[in-house]
């Protein structure tokens, strides 16, 4: 097994994986006491050989990884990338492409929702992995010998698990089906982190546009100053301490430190003053310009969710695709309310799967019945006579 450290080592490295079709792609990082994931270990494989590379090695140029991932006749395979090229963004404003997730793969091909890499080794390979150096401290110097094994072993199964996966997808004609997947993972604005946008993870908890306000303008001081400290939104300030604060909307330092759970080590800080000018430019906005609120779902839509419910995970046995894949909950309730819904499960392979059928049981012309402990679908055309209306 090779750990690279050396830049003549890199470019060498790199310029051999350039010329294969494919090349597998790991990352070993730490986040706990960061905003942005500090990479500590880059592993890479082709059919041929793996290796990892020192990321931390001093005078260690990146440059000719950074390549191969821009290289267009190279496939780059993940597991689960979304971290991975979170990482590959932040250090070269680039998205590696064109891109092959395993894990989504595996979700066409009957593995599951959101198979493991463990357990895709387990069924396609049919080895364990020893998991031991899965948890040590990636940036500690000098790396061991374990964790040299561990962080190759988790690319040289990826290759047997891509070539796997792939050939599955291509002798059922479903390879397209990764298209709308993949174009998400590569699109930057995935990766992009906007303190405007910060509200969204705490969405749920604003029931009123002037708490919605407030939390928009908390949110987004807590993001920026975790950007620019570099350290965990939580340290900033807690999230359930924010929702208090967005929720109770102190104007001036004394009400802020009036509140229950509000540290109060922060009650004299610089963070103290920031929050209660949030607190205010919420109060400030105009309701009109807020973003809408979500409502409680529908409730005389309910009986026809819970049966397209049923029909998703029919329609997830019979073609192996995870459920989540084909449908999420927010298109049900869209199509419960709307033939014409903007929804995912009514456009490409989806519709043909599932949206079709999903109209048809909405308009009556499908049925779903139980034959042997088994949910079945029924035209009404196969019954003897059309439901009572």
């Amino acid at each position: 097994m090779t750990l690279l450290t050396s830049n003549d080592e890199l470019a060498a490295a790199c310029e051999r994986l350039s010329r294969h079709p494919f090349v597998a792609v790991d990352t070993e990082f730490l986040r706990e006491t960061t905003f942005w994931p500090k990479v500590c270990v880059i592993q890479l494989a082709s059919p041929d050989e793996a290796f990892a590379i020192d990321a931390l090695a001093e005078g260690l140029d990146l440059s000719p990884f950074f390549a191969l991932m821009a290289d267009a006749s190279v496939v780059k395979v993940f597991h689960a990338a979304r971290q991975d090229l979170e990482i590959i963004w932040r250090l070269a404003k680039l998205i590696p492409a064109p891109l092959f997730d395993t894990q989504v793969a595996a979700m066409v091909c009957g593995f599951g929702d959101q198979a493991s890499y463990l357990e895709l080794v387990r069924a396609i390979v049919k080895q364990s992995l020893d998991k031991s150096s899965r948890f040590t401290d990636w940036s500690r110097r000098p790396l061991s010998p374990a964790q040299i094994d561990y962080a190759i072993a988790d690319v040289t199964h990826l290759r047997d698990i891509y070539a796997h996966l792939r050939a599955r997808l291509e002798s059922s004609n479903r390879l397209h089906w990764l298209a709308d997947e993949m174009k998400t993972l590569t699109s930057p604005a995935t990766y992009e982190q906007h303190p405007d946008n910060a509200w969204e993870r705490l969405r749920h908890r604003a029931r009123k546009p002037r708490d919605l306000a407030v939390l928009i303008e908390l949110a987004a001081w807590r993001e920026s100053e975790a950007q620019a400290r570099d350290v965990p939104r939580n340290r900033v300030l807690k999230d359930d301490m924010l929702i208090e604060i967005a929720l109770a909307a102190p104007r001036g330092h004394e009400a802020l430190a009036g509140l229950r759970a509000f540290p109060r080590s922060l009650e004299r800080s610089r963070s103290a003053t920031d929050i209660v000018a949030a607190v205010e430019r919420g109060l400030a906005r105009d309701p009109d310009g807020l973003p809408r609120i979500a409502r409680e779902r529908r409730t005389n839509n309910s009986a026809i969710v819970e049966l397209l419910k049923v029909l998703l995970r029919h329609v997830a046995e019979e073609t192996g695709v995870a459920a989540k894949m084909i449908a999420t909950v927010e298109d049900l309730e869209a199509i419960a309310a709307s033939d014409d819904a903007k929804a995912p499960a009514l456009a490409g392979w989806r519709r043909a799967i599932f949206g079709e059928q999903a109209l048809e049981l909405k308009r009556g012309k499908l049925a779903l019945a139980v034959d042997n402990g088994k949910v079945v679908t029924l035209n009404w055309q196969e019954t003897d006579e059309p439901p009572a209306g």
